[in-house]
Protein backbone atom coordinates (compact mmCIF):
# COMPACT_ATOMS: atom_id res chain seq x y z
CA UNK A 1 0.00 0.00 0.00
CA UNK A 2 0.97 3.64 -0.21
CA UNK A 3 1.93 6.01 2.58
CA UNK A 4 -0.52 6.38 5.50
CA UNK A 5 -3.47 8.64 4.80
CA UNK A 6 -4.71 11.34 7.23
CA UNK A 7 -6.38 10.25 9.79
CA UNK A 8 -23.52 -0.07 8.55
CA UNK A 9 -23.38 -3.07 6.89
CA UNK A 10 -26.99 -4.16 6.42
CA UNK A 11 -28.19 -0.94 4.82
CA UNK A 12 -30.65 -1.32 1.93
CA UNK A 13 -28.87 -2.22 -1.28
CA UNK A 14 -29.04 0.12 -4.22
CA UNK A 15 -30.29 -1.07 -7.58
CA UNK A 16 -27.41 -1.42 -10.02
CA UNK A 17 -28.77 -2.52 -13.40
CA UNK A 18 -26.57 -4.64 -15.61
CA UNK A 19 -24.43 -6.01 -12.79
CA UNK A 20 -22.83 -9.41 -13.44
CA UNK A 21 -23.64 -12.37 -11.27
CA UNK A 22 -21.92 -11.54 -7.98
CA UNK A 23 -18.81 -13.42 -6.92
CA UNK A 24 -18.61 -14.62 -3.30
CA UNK A 25 -17.93 -11.94 -0.68
CA UNK A 26 -14.47 -12.63 0.71
CA UNK A 27 -13.48 -10.59 3.74
CA UNK A 28 -15.86 -12.29 6.14
CA UNK A 29 -14.43 -15.65 5.10
CA UNK A 30 -10.83 -14.82 5.92
CA UNK A 31 -9.24 -16.63 8.82
CA UNK A 32 -9.98 -15.13 12.23
CA UNK A 33 -12.62 -12.63 11.16
CA UNK A 34 -13.36 -10.52 14.21
CA UNK A 35 -16.46 -10.47 16.36
CA UNK A 36 -16.93 -6.85 15.34
CA UNK A 37 -17.36 -7.98 11.74
CA UNK A 38 -14.24 -6.19 10.50
CA UNK A 39 -10.97 -7.78 9.39
CA UNK A 40 -7.77 -6.60 11.12
CA UNK A 41 -5.09 -6.27 8.41
CA UNK A 42 -1.46 -5.60 9.36
CA UNK A 43 0.09 -3.17 6.84
CA UNK A 44 3.37 -4.65 5.54
CA UNK A 45 3.19 -6.81 8.64
CA UNK A 46 3.19 -5.23 12.08
CA UNK A 47 5.26 -2.45 10.58
CA UNK A 48 5.00 -0.04 13.50
CA UNK A 49 7.02 -2.52 15.56
CA UNK A 50 9.26 -4.39 13.09
CA UNK A 51 10.88 -3.66 9.72
CA UNK A 52 8.19 -3.65 7.05
CA UNK A 53 7.81 -6.50 4.59
CA UNK A 54 10.05 -8.88 6.53
CA UNK A 55 9.32 -12.24 8.09
CA UNK A 56 9.85 -10.61 11.49
CA UNK A 57 7.01 -8.17 10.76
CA UNK A 58 4.75 -10.94 9.46
CA UNK A 59 5.32 -13.17 12.50
CA UNK A 60 4.71 -10.22 14.79
CA UNK A 61 1.45 -9.46 12.97
CA UNK A 62 0.23 -12.89 14.02
CA UNK A 63 1.49 -12.39 17.57
CA UNK A 64 -0.46 -9.13 17.74
CA UNK A 65 -3.65 -10.92 16.68
CA UNK A 66 -4.01 -9.58 13.14
CA UNK A 67 -6.36 -11.59 10.93
CA UNK A 68 -4.38 -10.86 7.77
CA UNK A 69 -1.10 -9.21 6.81
CA UNK A 70 -0.56 -7.13 3.69
CA UNK A 71 2.69 -7.23 1.72
CA UNK A 72 4.15 -6.09 -1.62
CA UNK A 73 5.61 -8.27 -4.37
CA UNK A 74 8.17 -7.14 -6.97
CA UNK A 75 10.78 -8.90 -9.11
CA UNK A 76 14.54 -9.18 -9.07
CA UNK A 77 16.69 -8.88 -12.19
CA UNK A 78 16.48 -12.64 -12.66
CA UNK A 79 12.67 -12.66 -12.29
CA UNK A 80 12.50 -13.96 -8.74
CA UNK A 81 9.58 -12.69 -6.67
CA UNK A 82 10.73 -10.63 -3.68
CA UNK A 83 8.90 -8.71 -0.96
CA UNK A 84 9.57 -4.97 -1.19
CA UNK A 85 7.39 -1.86 -1.16
CA UNK A 86 9.61 0.75 -2.80
CA UNK A 87 10.87 0.25 -6.35
CA UNK A 88 14.37 1.01 -5.03
CA UNK A 89 16.23 -0.76 -2.22
CA UNK A 90 17.71 2.29 -0.53
CA UNK A 91 15.15 3.13 2.16
CA UNK A 92 14.84 -0.28 3.80
CA UNK A 93 18.19 -2.00 3.13
CA UNK A 94 21.92 -1.28 3.22
CA UNK A 95 22.28 -1.67 -0.54
CA UNK A 96 24.39 1.49 -0.89
CA UNK A 97 26.98 0.09 1.51
CA UNK A 98 27.02 -3.44 0.08
CA UNK A 99 27.10 -2.32 -3.57
CA UNK A 100 28.65 1.18 -3.51
CA UNK A 101 29.62 1.22 -7.17
CA UNK A 102 26.21 0.50 -8.65
CA UNK A 103 24.50 3.12 -10.78
CA UNK A 104 20.96 2.02 -9.96
CA UNK A 105 19.37 0.94 -6.70
CA UNK A 106 16.19 -0.37 -8.32
CA UNK A 107 14.90 -3.75 -7.20
CA UNK A 108 14.94 -4.87 -10.84
CA UNK A 109 18.67 -4.08 -11.16
CA UNK A 110 19.72 -6.75 -8.64
CA UNK A 111 19.66 -10.53 -8.81
CA UNK A 112 18.09 -12.53 -6.03
CA UNK A 113 21.53 -13.64 -4.86
CA UNK A 114 22.54 -9.99 -4.52
CA UNK A 115 19.33 -9.03 -2.73
CA UNK A 116 19.85 -11.88 -0.27
CA UNK A 117 23.10 -10.21 0.84
CA UNK A 118 21.25 -7.12 2.04
CA UNK A 119 20.31 -6.27 5.63
CA UNK A 120 16.63 -5.32 5.66
CA UNK A 121 16.34 -4.85 9.41
CA UNK A 122 19.04 -2.55 10.80
CA UNK A 123 17.44 0.60 9.40
CA UNK A 124 14.52 -0.03 11.76
CA UNK A 125 16.40 -1.11 14.88
CA UNK A 126 19.55 -2.89 16.08
CA UNK A 127 17.66 -5.96 17.25
CA UNK A 128 16.55 -6.60 13.66
CA UNK A 129 20.09 -6.60 12.24
CA UNK A 130 20.47 -9.37 9.68
CA UNK A 131 16.80 -9.56 8.74
CA UNK A 132 16.64 -10.34 5.02
CA UNK A 133 14.38 -9.43 2.12
CA UNK A 134 12.12 -12.47 1.82
CA UNK A 135 10.94 -14.12 -1.36
CA UNK A 136 7.29 -14.85 -2.04
CA UNK A 137 7.99 -18.57 -1.78
CA UNK A 138 9.53 -18.05 1.66
CA UNK A 139 6.48 -16.13 2.86
CA UNK A 140 4.07 -18.76 1.57
CA UNK A 141 6.06 -21.50 3.29
CA UNK A 142 6.92 -19.72 6.54
CA UNK A 143 3.44 -18.34 7.22
CA UNK A 144 1.46 -21.41 6.21
CA UNK A 145 -0.39 -23.00 9.10
CA UNK A 146 -0.08 -19.95 11.37
CA UNK A 147 -3.76 -19.04 11.20
CA UNK A 148 -3.30 -15.73 9.43
CA UNK A 149 -4.40 -14.64 5.96
CA UNK A 150 -2.47 -12.90 3.17
CA UNK A 151 -3.28 -9.69 1.30
CA UNK A 152 -0.76 -9.81 -1.55
CA UNK A 153 -0.18 -6.58 -3.46
CA UNK A 154 1.28 -6.71 -6.96
CA UNK A 155 3.57 -3.68 -6.79
CA UNK A 156 4.40 -1.58 -9.87
CA UNK A 157 3.53 -4.37 -12.34
CA UNK A 158 4.30 -2.08 -15.27
CA UNK A 159 7.99 -2.61 -14.42
CA UNK A 160 7.69 -6.39 -14.52
CA UNK A 161 5.82 -7.65 -17.60
CA UNK A 162 4.36 -11.07 -16.90
CA UNK A 163 4.64 -10.82 -13.11
CA UNK A 164 1.04 -11.96 -12.72
CA UNK A 165 1.85 -15.32 -14.34
CA UNK A 166 4.87 -15.79 -12.10
CA UNK A 167 2.91 -14.95 -8.95
CA UNK A 168 0.22 -17.41 -10.02
CA UNK A 169 2.89 -20.08 -10.56
CA UNK A 170 4.25 -19.54 -7.05
CA UNK A 171 0.77 -19.81 -5.59
CA UNK A 172 0.11 -23.02 -7.48
CA UNK A 173 3.26 -24.36 -5.85
CA UNK A 174 1.73 -23.65 -2.43
CA UNK A 175 -1.73 -25.20 -2.85
CA UNK A 176 -2.73 -24.87 0.79
CA UNK A 177 -3.21 -21.15 0.10
CA UNK A 178 -5.61 -21.96 -2.76
CA UNK A 179 -8.35 -23.83 -0.95
CA UNK A 180 -11.48 -24.01 -3.07
CA UNK A 181 -13.95 -23.82 -0.18
CA UNK A 182 -14.84 -20.10 0.22
CA UNK A 183 -15.02 -20.55 3.99
CA UNK A 184 -11.33 -21.44 4.02
CA UNK A 185 -10.01 -18.81 1.63
CA UNK A 186 -7.05 -17.09 3.23
CA UNK A 187 -5.60 -15.15 0.30
CA UNK A 188 -6.55 -11.99 -1.59
CA UNK A 189 -4.46 -10.45 -4.40
CA UNK A 190 -4.72 -6.70 -5.02
CA UNK A 191 -3.05 -3.87 -6.93
CA UNK A 192 -3.32 -0.19 -7.77
CA UNK A 193 -3.02 -1.38 -11.39
CA UNK A 194 -6.45 -2.76 -12.19
CA UNK A 195 -5.23 -4.22 -15.49
CA UNK A 196 -2.78 -6.29 -13.49
CA UNK A 197 -5.62 -7.52 -11.28
CA UNK A 198 -7.57 -8.53 -14.38
CA UNK A 199 -4.53 -10.41 -15.74
CA UNK A 200 -4.04 -12.21 -12.45
CA UNK A 201 -7.74 -13.09 -12.32
CA UNK A 202 -7.38 -14.72 -15.74
CA UNK A 203 -4.61 -16.93 -14.30
CA UNK A 204 -6.34 -17.94 -11.04
CA UNK A 205 -10.01 -16.93 -11.27
CA UNK A 206 -10.95 -18.56 -7.96
CA UNK A 207 -8.52 -16.43 -5.94
CA UNK A 208 -10.27 -13.32 -4.54
CA UNK A 209 -8.92 -10.01 -5.84
CA UNK A 210 -8.98 -6.38 -4.77
CA UNK A 211 -8.72 -3.04 -6.54
CA UNK A 212 -6.81 -0.38 -4.61
CA UNK A 213 -8.34 3.03 -5.13
CA UNK A 214 -11.74 4.66 -5.31
CA UNK A 215 -13.47 3.78 -8.57
CA UNK A 216 -16.60 5.60 -9.65
CA UNK A 217 -19.70 3.92 -8.32
CA UNK A 218 -21.10 3.67 -11.84
CA UNK A 219 -18.15 1.39 -12.71
CA UNK A 220 -18.61 -1.01 -9.81
CA UNK A 221 -20.87 -3.52 -11.61
CA UNK A 222 -18.37 -4.15 -14.40
CA UNK A 223 -15.43 -4.24 -11.97
CA UNK A 224 -17.25 -6.93 -9.98
CA UNK A 225 -16.71 -9.27 -12.93
CA UNK A 226 -13.08 -9.77 -11.84
CA UNK A 227 -12.76 -8.14 -8.41
CA UNK A 228 -14.08 -9.00 -4.97
CA UNK A 229 -12.88 -5.98 -3.00
CA UNK A 230 -12.64 -2.23 -3.45
CA UNK A 231 -9.87 -0.86 -1.20
CA UNK A 232 -9.91 2.96 -1.01
CA UNK A 233 -7.80 5.23 1.21
CA UNK A 234 -9.42 6.35 4.44
CA UNK A 235 -9.58 9.95 3.23
CA UNK A 236 -12.02 8.88 0.48
CA UNK A 237 -14.47 7.05 2.74
CA UNK A 238 -18.11 8.07 3.02
CA UNK A 239 -21.10 6.10 4.26
CA UNK A 240 -22.71 6.44 0.85
CA UNK A 241 -19.68 5.03 -0.95
CA UNK A 242 -19.45 2.04 1.39
CA UNK A 243 -23.14 1.25 0.84
CA UNK A 244 -22.77 1.43 -2.94
CA UNK A 245 -19.76 -0.90 -2.88
CA UNK A 246 -21.75 -3.38 -0.81
CA UNK A 247 -24.71 -3.02 -3.16
CA UNK A 248 -22.44 -4.23 -5.95
CA UNK A 249 -21.70 -7.35 -3.85
CA UNK A 250 -18.13 -6.20 -3.19
CA UNK A 251 -16.23 -5.92 0.08
CA UNK A 252 -14.38 -2.77 1.14
CA UNK A 253 -11.13 -2.50 3.07
CA UNK A 254 -9.63 0.89 3.84
CA UNK A 255 -6.04 2.01 4.48
CA UNK A 256 -3.90 3.04 6.35
CA UNK A 257 -5.31 3.92 9.79
CA UNK A 258 -3.29 4.05 13.02
CA UNK A 259 -5.42 6.50 15.03
CA UNK A 260 -8.10 4.83 17.21
CA UNK A 261 -10.64 7.60 16.58
CA UNK A 262 -10.26 7.18 12.83
CA UNK A 263 -10.54 3.41 13.22
CA UNK A 264 -13.84 3.85 15.07
CA UNK A 265 -15.11 6.17 12.38
CA UNK A 266 -14.25 3.71 9.60
CA UNK A 267 -15.91 0.87 11.49
CA UNK A 268 -18.99 3.03 11.94
CA UNK A 269 -19.13 3.64 8.20
CA UNK A 270 -19.50 -0.11 7.66
CA UNK A 271 -16.13 -1.15 6.20
CA UNK A 272 -15.27 -4.84 6.01
CA UNK A 273 -11.60 -4.43 6.83
CA UNK A 274 -9.11 -1.88 8.15
CA UNK A 275 -5.43 -1.87 7.20
CA UNK A 276 -3.14 -0.58 9.94
CA UNK A 277 0.53 -0.45 10.89
CA UNK A 278 -0.68 -1.11 14.46
CA UNK A 279 -2.84 -4.24 14.33
CA UNK A 280 -2.83 -4.53 18.12
CA UNK A 281 -4.41 -1.08 18.48
CA UNK A 282 -6.98 -1.98 15.85
CA UNK A 283 -7.70 -5.26 17.66
CA UNK A 284 -8.51 -3.39 20.87
CA UNK A 285 -10.78 -0.99 19.01
CA UNK A 286 -12.58 -3.90 17.35
CA UNK A 287 -13.03 -5.66 20.67
CA UNK A 288 -14.44 -2.49 22.21
CA UNK A 289 -16.80 -2.09 19.24
CA UNK A 290 -18.00 -5.68 19.57
CA UNK A 291 -18.55 -5.24 23.31
CA UNK A 292 -20.61 -2.08 22.79
CA UNK A 293 -22.68 -3.81 20.14
CA UNK A 294 -23.33 -6.77 22.45
CA UNK A 295 -24.29 -4.44 25.30
CA UNK A 296 -26.76 -2.57 23.09
CA UNK A 297 -28.27 -5.85 21.93
CA UNK A 298 -28.64 -7.07 25.51
CA UNK A 299 -30.22 -3.78 26.59
CA UNK A 300 -32.66 -3.96 23.68
CA UNK A 301 -33.71 -7.49 24.66
CA UNK A 302 -34.16 -6.44 28.28
CA UNK A 303 -36.30 -3.43 27.37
Amino acid sequence: MGAPEPPPPGAPELSLPGAPEPRPRTVAALTGHTAAGVTDVAHRGASAYAPENTLAAFRLAKDKKADVFEFDVQESKDHKLVIMHDTTLTRTTNVEQVFPGRKSWKVSAFTLAEIKRLDAGSWFGKKFKGERVPTLDQVLSEMDGRGIGLLLEIKSPELYPGIEKRIAASLRGAPSWLRADPVERRLVVQSFDWGSVRRFHAELPKVPTGLIGTPKTADLPKLAAYADQINPPYADLTASYVKKVHAAKLDLQTWTIDDPAAMRKAIGLGVDGVISNRPDVLRRVLQESAARKAARKAAHKAA
